[in-house]
Parts: C-alpha cells; sequence; structure tokens
C-alpha cells in the first residue's frame, strides 16, 4: 500500500531532525536561519527556472529542494522554541481559508459566482484587513499598509507588490491608460537628465530612471502581467538573439568585435526573421 503524502513528509521532517541531532551531518549542525538564506533564494530561483523549461521532472526535483528548505529553516526554529513545522502548515491552512470565503465561508459549499479578478481583489482586501487588524493588536509597532513588505524582495518585484498593496486600499490610477501617460511624463524626464549631458546630475538621473521603473511596475499590475517573470523572459529572449548572432558570425569566419554598428544590427535582424 502506497504512503499517504502526511506519511511521506514526515519521514522528511523525521530525516531533518536527524541530521540536526549530535552525530548527525555536521554541515547541517552548523546552520543558522541566517546562513540559510542565500540556498532559499537559489532554490526559489530554480523552481523558477524549472517552471520555465516546462519540465514535471525537474520541477518535481527543484520542488523537493524548495521544500526541504522550508523544514531546514523549521527545524531551527523549533530548537529555538518558536514553532515547528507543523506550526506553519496550520498558519497557511488556516490563512487560505480565511481568505477564500467565497468558498469556504458559503453555507452550501459551492463555489461563488465571482470573476478571477474579483477574486483577486477580495484576496487584497482581506490582506489589507489582516494588517490593520495586526497593527491594532501590535502595541509596541505600528503596522502599515507598506510594512510588510519585504525589503529582501528583488526591487522590481517588490516594486509590484508594493503597488499592489498601495491599490488595495484604493490608491491606484483608474485605468491602464493613466499609467501611460505616467511613463510618458517619467520618460520625459530622464530624456531632459539625458540632454543635460549627466555631468553632476547622475543622482538626478538615477532618482528620474527609479522612477519610470516604479510606473512600469505599475503598468504592468494594472495589465495583469507579474513583471519579474515577463522580464525573465526577455533576458532570455535576448540571451539566445545575441548567441545565435554570435554563432552565424563565428560561422562565417569572422570576429563580433570587427562589426560595425550596422552590421551587427543586420545580423540582429536576420536571427529575428528566423525565429
Amino acid at each position: 500500500m502506497a504512503e499517504t503524502v502526511g506519511a511521506r513528509f514526515e519521514r522528511l521532517v523525521e530525516i531533518m531532525r536527524i541530521l540536526r541531532e549530535p552525530g548527525g551531518c555536521p554541515w547541517d549542525r552548523e546552520q543558522t536561519l541566517g546562513s540559510l538564506r542565500p540556498f532559499v533564494l537559489e532554490e526559489t530561483y530554480e523552481v523558477l527556472e524549472a517552471i520555465d523549461q516546462g519540465s514535471p521532472e525537474a520541477l518535481r526535483e527543484e520542488l523537493g529542494d524548495f521544500l526541504f528548505e522550508a523544514v531546514f529553516l523549521a527545524r531551527l526554529s523549533e530548537e529555538a522554541g518558536d514553532f515547528a513545522i507543523g506550526d506553519a502548515v496550520d498558519a497557511i491552512c488556516e490563512k487560505l481559508i480565511r481568505r477564500h470565503p467565497h468558498v469556504f465561508a458559503r453555507p452550501d459549499g459551492g463555489a461563488a459566482d465571482l470573476s478571477t479578478g474579483q477574486v483577486l481583489e477580495q484576496w487584497e482586501v482581506l490582506k489589507a484587513q489582516e494588517r490593520e487588524a495586526a497593527g491594532k493588536a501590535a502595541k509596541s509597532k505600528v503596522k502599515t499598509t507598506l510594512s510588510g513588505v519585504p525589503k529582501s524582495l528583488p526591487s522590481l518585484l517588490r516594486a509590484y507588490e508594493v503597488s499592489s498593496r498601495a491599490a488595495a486600499v484604493g490608491f491606484d490610477w483608474a485605468r491602464p491608460d493613466d499609467v501611460l501617460q505616467k511613463i510618458e511624463e517619467e520618460v520625459a524626464e530622464v530624456r531632459h537628465e539625458v540632454e543635460q549631458g549627466l555631468r553632476g546630475h547622475l543622482s538626478r538621473a538615477e532618482e528620474e530612471m527609479g522612477d519610470l521603473l516604479f510606473a512600469i511596475a505599475n503598468l504592468s499590475r494594472k495589465l495583469g502581467i507579474e513583471p519579474e517573470s515577463a522580464l525573465r523572459r526577455a533576458n532570455e529572449k535576448f540571451t539566445a538573439r545575441f548567441e545565435a548572432m554570435e554563432h552565424a558570425i563565428a560561422d562565417r569566419g569572422q570576429r563580433f568585435g570587427d562589426l560595425t554598428l550596422d552590421q551587427m544590427e543586420a545580423e540582429w535582424q536576420r536571427v529575428k526573421a528566423r525565429e
């Protein structure tokens, strides 16, 4: 008889316990929450890469690694007397039920007649209410709408999350066209700094460039596009085209650095046309 998912999860938790005990693995015993941080980040991006590859086998492997990091962090927290992995599981179960009243709070047990957009809007409103309640409960530290956004997020993703939370409490543009107008304003301001020659104005140019990128993240949110994923795909597309261009040039016995910019552009267009 096949093991249940719970039994298999318990096996992972037990393996982690053994690794951390005296007589376990020296490396695992030396780790701290801080030392595991880069591994958590690495595994996160490896999961994303497996998704982009469309490989179920790779995704299965990377999800296992990702799950292990969660169990590892929870084990360290349990040893510190803070919480155990079961408490984390309880927390996410309770959160999912609380944030899906259209599913779990219906007396008939059926699904509510809500669109995807309405569900997402409800999710953000509920999150905002939770943060407000947490702020009222905390006497020593005031919680604001944006205080829970991790500063360690990649900047583009953090811009997306910051603007999403602000929008959840009503601070938002009415239409995507309004954001496009804001982007055009920011482009004009960046252009002004470029025309100034940037001498002595690098900090100002950096500020204007940041405003432009933030506005672009807002447009991405309004269009329902996750900007980090969009930019990652753009990076991969550029890399593939650039490498194809280099290979084509090398196949002709030429050196990339010997080409003029116009010749490079012509080769780039040929690569695009072959796609």
